[in-house]
């Protein structure tokens, strides 16, 4: 068998999770590929507000579940990223400039909308440039829609007309699920004013379906208007069952937050006389407090705030983890973040093909895995950065080359970005939380006792030699640790100035003897 058929053989029964997805689609077209020639993803994006990880992560997991069904069938795909740009825009981001100039536009298309940064065209022409940016920066291969173009050019005029005709059927799926006072304005679709350009919420009412011709009232006036050409955009659940029918889309995942809109589009998908597309729903990103990141708010971590601390892999590992679990995204997960994925990597080469499948970073790197390893932690270069006052890049090489045979930049290209992330996030995030205590009575005298242990080790001492000499004076009765981990946590506290920290063998090898008993002497005062 050639390497694809064992692969495909083993993703057959994979349990990771975007095997699971991609074999819905092998069971939706069990003939062969459909009519239309290939199987089309679709994520969504409404450009109200700037672009942050939640929406870029729903396109990477798809991107993900795509490449599992790669690895299926031979059937070819697409990747469209649709933006809701004709979208009214309901209220003023928190997060943005010229909120005053805003204010004078809601209630109008998002392309209509001036620039509030003055850069582009339109509000959602910022939004989607940044949008495409995020998603290029990362490689991914798919194709940017726009819902004005589609709704203006006339490419949805016939879906429209069929949504027409199909007015009654989707006011019965609707209105129930509705407030009374709601159900008393609710249509359909949303006119666009001829008078204020406005997206009009005001009931219409069907004059000719196969003409696309509504009537609604606009300002105490009666109008008869065209909804197709961009007179009008639907009611976002009915577009995006719109939007499934005319595009022919075949998977499309949502947030939590989006189960009843779901269950409701793919109820009108059904009336409108297509199948609504396969997914999945997975749970939100929260933020430190544990609430919803919001596109408004502006809370969470930014894309570039990730790429700051930590490598666009790590972001990639820690988006695919158990994608249906509720996670908190900010500033304290990158740390580990990079230290599991470089776990995950260096198990991968070891393991069996079934592993394989399952190990995060195989869905990371769609099983093209870059050379290269990590000869020290994300989590240890961040200790060392602690204990440098202003520390550079060269430094922190020097004391990498004492530690690493052969050690350099050329050699580790990736480990000398890390660096890079290590200096960025101990300068804007753990410096400013650092703070030696000193130590107590018995912990001063176990520190003592490590400073005298040290002193008779050769300057080459491996890490081990030092981590057995580490847990030895923690284990001696004499100093009066309850357990091993009070010991751990008195050396971080009182060396490091922080409650977590490195294998302390690793960390002293790597600073080096003489500067960790320099460091030992400081918090004994000495």
């Amino acid at each position: 068998m050639t390497v694809s058929e064992i692969i495909r053989t083993a993703a057959q029964a994979s349990k990771a999770w975007p095997y699971e997805e991609a074999r819905k689609l092998l069971k939706r077209y069990p003939q062969g590929a459909p009519d239309k020639g290939y199987i089309l993803f679709e994520t969504g994006y409404g450009p109200s507000g700037l672009p942050h990880i939640g929406t870029f992560n729903e396109v990477l997991r798809t991107t993900m579940v795509r490449n599992a069904y790669h690895a299926l069938s031979d059937i070819p795909t697409r990747l469209i990223a649709f933006s809701d740009d004709m979208d009214g825009l309901r209220k003023v981001p928190d997060n943005v400039p010229n909120q005053a100039m805003l204010t004078e536009h809601l209630g109008k298309p998002l392309t209509q909308v001036p620039d509030p940064f003055g850069k582009f065209e339109s509000f959602a022409h910022h939004n989607n440039a940044m949008l495409r940016d995020f998603l290029d920066r990362f490689g991914f291969d798919y194709e940017f829609v726009s819902a004005t173009d589609r709704y203006r050019s006339g490419a949805f005029d016939d879906a429209l007309k069929n949504v027409l005709r199909h007015y009654q059927d989707i006011l019965d799926i609707m209105l129930p699920t509705l407030r009374k006072e709601r159900q008393a304005t609710y249509s359909p679709v949303l006119p666009v004013s001829p008078k204020s350009g406005i997206v009009l919420q005001v009931p219409v009412e069907v004059i000719d379906a196969d003409a696309g011709l509504v009537r609604f009232e606009d300002e105490g006036e009666i109008i008869e208007q065209s909804i197709l050409s961009g007179g009008a955009k639907l009611q976002w659940k009915v577009d995006w069952a719109m939007r499934w029918v005319a595009l022919g889309v075949d998977y499309e995942m949502a947030g939590k937050d989006l189960i009843d809109s779901v269950t409701q589009s793919s109820r009108i998908c059904r009336a409108l006389g297509a199948r609504p597309p396969e997914g999945f729903n997975y749970e939100m990103f929260l933020d430190e407090k544990g609430e919803k990141i919001s596109k408004s708010k502006g809370n969470g971590l930014s894309l570039e705030q990730w790429l700051t601390y930590g490598p666009q892999e790590s972001l990639a590992f820690y988006a695919y983890r158990e994608p249906k679990k509720a996670k908190q995204l900010h500033m304290g997960v990158i740390p580990r973040a990079v230290d599991e994925y470089w776990q995950f990597r260096g198990n991968y080469p070891k393991q069996a093909v079934e592993q394989q499948l399952g190990n995060p970073v195989h869905h990371v790197h769609n099983g093209t895995l870059p050379e290269g390893e990590l000869p020290v932690t994300f989590g240890l270069l961040l200790n060392l950065v602690g204990v440098m006052s202003d520390a550079r890049r060269d430094q922190v090489w020097g004391y990498l080359q004492n530690y690493v045979p052969g050690a350099s930049a050329e050699a580790y290209p990736e480990l000398d970005a890390l660096i890079g992330h290590a200096l960025a996030y101990h300068r804007d995030f753990v410096a400013p939380t650092l703070q030696r205590r000193a130590p107590e009575p018995n912990e001063a005298a176990a520190l003592r006792r490590l400073d005298a242990e040290l002193a008779a080790l050769p300057a080459d001492a491996s890490a081990e030699d030092v981590q057995n000499i580490v847990y030895a004076i923690g284990k001696d009765e004499e100093f009066g640790f309850a357990e091993l981990r009070d010991w751990f946590k008195a050396l971080y506290q009182t060396l490091l100035g922080a409650d977590q920290g490195p294998r302390m063998g690793s960390f002293i090898a790597l600073y080096g003897i003489a500067n960790s008993r320099r460091l030992i002497a400081e918090a004994l005062g000495e």
